[in-house]
C-alpha cells in the first residue's frame, strides 16, 4: 500500500541518494549517484535484484554508439527520434524524446568502458519501427544477464543494496521528501531518511484494479511482467500533487508461448514467419509490432495463434536464451512439411499450406506487409502463443533530468522518478511502443536522476 506520512523525528538509516528499486533504472541510477560524488542506497523488495528487467530481452536501443560504428552501422539520435516520434505518431514529448534518444548511446559507451558491460550490437535481424539496427545486449540476449551485470557492477564499487524490504510510505517535510518506511519480509518496519529519492519501481501492470481503470482494452490479458509492479509510484505522485502521463500506454506481446509462458523474440516473425489462427489462416499485418500483436492475438478464437516460421529463422533465434528454453520444454515443433507442422497444432493441414503458399516473395500482401524475398522453406517450425501485457509505459511526469514535476510545470526539490514509474515515449496505447523503450527510458532517465542535484 502507498502512502504519504509527516516525516518522524528520528530514521532508522540515513541515506544520501535513496533508490527504491533495483533493476536496471535503480542500478544504473546509483551508479550514476556515485560517479556525481552522492552516497546511493538501493532499497529493493524481492530477494534479489529482479523487476520487469529480468524479464525482458535485455537489449537497449541506443543510436551513434562505439560498438554501432565497430559494426560499420549508420546512425543517430536525431533518426532514432524520428523513430520513436513515428512510432507513437507524435504523441510524445519531442524534448524527452529528444534527451532519450541522445542519452542512449552516451550512456551504452559509459556502461561499456567505463563499467565493462559486454555489449554488443543485435546485427542479423531488424526490429518494427527502427530504421538503423540499434539494439544493444549482453551476449545471452536475456534481461537476467544484464540485472546481474549491473548488480555486480554496483557490488564492486561498494553501492549497498538492501533486499526484501518493499517500500510503504513516503514521508513529508513541507515541500520535500524526507524518506520513506519500507517493510522488511519480517514485517518489521524499517524508516529511512535521505536528501534524495529516486522512485525506480516500475509501473502498474501487476495492479489489476489501475489495469482495468487504464487500459480496459488489456485488462483480460496475461499478465507477462513483474507482480511487483503494484503501482506506488504513481499513487504516491498523485497524493503529492505530481503531474502523470499517458496512463493508458503500454508494452504488449503477441508471441508469448502457450501454456509454457516463454517469450519467443519477434524476430521469427521479422525474419518471414508468420501468425495464423485455429483456422489456420492469418488476421493482420504482423510487421506493424508484437505490442499491437497482443491485442490482435486475443482478438482470436481462444485468444491464442501460431507463429510458424522455418528452421533458418529458429537459427537466428536461439541467440536468445528464451528461444532456447523454449525449445527445451517443447514449445516450438519442427516438422519436414507443413501439412505434419499443422496435424501437430491441430490446424487444418490444407489451410496452413495455402497461407504459406499465397505469401508473396517480394512486395505487399493483402494485409499491406511486405515481404523482402525470404521464402519460408523445410523443415518448419511453429509454436502456439497468446497475448499478454508486459509493461505499462505511463507514470510521473519528469523533466530530462529525471526529476518529477507537478501540473504547472515546476520540479520537487528532491523527488526524481525513471524507467516504469515514469512517463515513457510510447504514445497513449500500445501501437507507439517501439522495441526497447522500456529499457531505454530505464537507463536514461535512471542515469539523469541518479547523477542530478538536489535542489537547495
Amino acid at each position: 500500500m502507498a502512502d504519504i506520512s509527516t516525516a518522524p523525528e528520528v530514521y532508522d538509516i540515513e541515506a544520501e541518494t535513496l533508490i527504491v528499486g533495483a533493476g536496471a533504472c535503480g542500478l544504473v541510477a546509483a551508479l550514476a549517484a556515485l560517479e556525481a560524488g552522492q552516497t546511493p542506497l538501493v532499497i529493493e523488495a524481492d530477494a534479489l535484484p529482479s523487476g520487469s528487467t529480468a524479464l525482458s530481452a535485455g537489449l537497449i536501443p541506443a543510436a551513434g554508439t562505439a560498438l554501432q560504428r565497430e559494426a560499420g552501422i549508420a546512425d543517430s539520435a536525431e533518426q532514432f527520434a524520428a523513430d520513436i516520434q513515428a512510432k507513437a505518431k507524435g504523441e510524445n514529448d519531442p524534448a524527452l524524446v529528444g534527451f532519450m534518444a541522445g542519452e542512449a548511446g552516451d550512456t551504452i559507451d559509459w556502461l561499456t568502458t567505463q563499467h565493462g558491460l559486454p555489449f554488443s550490437v543485435v546485427t542479423d535481424f531488424d526490429y518494427p519501427g527502427h530504421s538503423a539496427r540499434r539494439m544493444h545486449g549482453l551476449p545471452s540476449r536475456a534481461g537476467r544477464e544484464l540485472v546481474d551485470a549491473l548488480r555486480a557492477t554496483c557490488e564492486a564499487r561498494g553501492i549497498d543494496i538492501i533486499c526484501g524490504l518493499r517500500a510503504e510510505t513516503l514521508f513529508v517535510d513541507g515541500s520535500r521528501v524526507a524518506g520513506l518506511a519500507a517493510r522488511a519480509a519480517s514485517g518489521a518496519l524499517e524508516r529511512i531518511g535521505c536528501t534524495k529519492l529516486v522512485l525506480a519501481c516500475n509501473g502498474f501492470g501487476g495492479n489489476r484494479k489501475m489495469v482495468a481503470q487504464h487500459m480496459p482494452n488489456i485488462e483480460d490479458a496475461l499478465w507477462f511482467g513483474h507482480d511487483g509492479n503494484r503501482g506506488e509510484a504513481v499513487d504516491w505522485g498523485t497524493a503529492l500533487g505530481a503531474a502523470t502521463g499517458h496512463l493508458g500506454s503500454y508494452q504488449g506481446h503477441g508471441n508469448v508461448a502457450h501454456p509454457h509462458g516463454i517469450l519467443i523474440t519477434w524476430a521469427v516473425i521479422t525474419e518471414g514467419g508468420v501468425q495464423v489462427n485455429r483456422d489456420g489462416v492469418r488476421f493482420w499485418d504482423e510487421s506493424q509490432g508484437y505490442s499491437e500483436a497482443a491485442r490482435a492475438v486475443l482478438a482470436q478464437p481462444g485468444g491464442e495463434a501460431f507463429a510458424i516460421f522455418d528452421d533458418r529463422i529458429a537459427g537466428i533465434a536461439r541467440q536468445f536464451a528464451d528461444f532456447q528454453a523454449a525449445e527445451a520444454q517443447g514449445a516450438v515443433r519442427r516438422a519436414d512439411t507443413l501439412a505434419l507442422l499443422a496435424g501437430s497444432f491441430g490446424l487444418p493441414e490444407g489451410a496452413l499450406e495455402a497461407t504459406i503458399a499465397g505469401l508473396p516473395e517480394e512486395g505487399p500482401d493483402a494485409f499491406g506487409r511486405v515481404f523482402r524475398g525470404q521464402r519460408l522453406t523445410a523443415p518448419y517450425c511453429g509454436v502456439r502463443v497468446t497475448g499478454a501485457l508486459f509493461h505499462t509505459q505511463g507514470g510521473l511526469l519528469t523533466n530530462t533530468q529525471g526529476r518529477v514535476l507537478r501540473p504547472d510545470g515546476t520540479g520537487f526539490d528532491n523527488l526524481f522518478a525513471g524507467g516504469g514509474a515514469a512517463c515513457g515515449v510510447s504514445g497513449t496505447g500500445d501501437s507507439g511502443y517501439l522495441s526497447g523503450n522500456g529499457l531505454l527510458a530505464a537507463v536514461t532517465l535512471g542515469r539523469a536522476a541518479g547523477r542530478a542535484a538536489v535542489v537547495a
